[in-house]
C-alpha cells in the first residue's frame, strides 16, 4: 500500500474514495447486485478450488490474464457461454454458480 507521509495520511482506501468521489467515478459494489457480488466470489472460489490460477485460465481459454481478473471484479460482465466455459474448466455445474 502507498503512504504519503509529506501528506500526513497513511489512509489511502479514504482518499481513493474522496477522488472516486469527486470524479464521478461509482465502486464496483456499487454497480452491482448482493447476487452479483456473491456469483462473483463464487467464479473466484472455483477457480481456486480447481488449482488454477487467472494466467493458467486464460491460458486455457485463449483470452488475456486480464479478461480473467474482469471477471473476476466484475469491472467486465460474465455471459452464459463464458460462464459454461468456467464451469466445465473447474468442474462445476452451472446450478453452482447461480444458487
Amino acid at each position: 500500500m502507498l503512504e504519503y507521509p509529506i501528506l500526513g495520511c497513511s489512509c489511502i482506501a479514504s482518499m481513493i474514495n474522496d477522488y472516486q468521489r469527486t470524479k464521478g467515478i461509482v465502486p464496483l459494489s456499487k454497480i452491482h447486485s448482493q447476487k452479483y457480488q456473491e456469483f462473483l466470489k463464487r467464479l473466484r472460489n472455483a477457480r481456486k478450488e480447481a488449482g488454477m490460477t487467472q494466467a493458467e485460465v486464460a491460458a486455457v481459454l485463449g483470452k488475456p490474464q486480464s479478461f480473467i481478473s474482469k471477471c473476476e471484479t466484475g469491472e467486465r460482465r460474465v455471459d452464459i457461454v463464458e460462464l459454461s466455459e468456467f464451469a466445465r474448466l473447474y468442474s462445476k455445474t452451472l446450478d453452482f454458480f447461480l444458487t
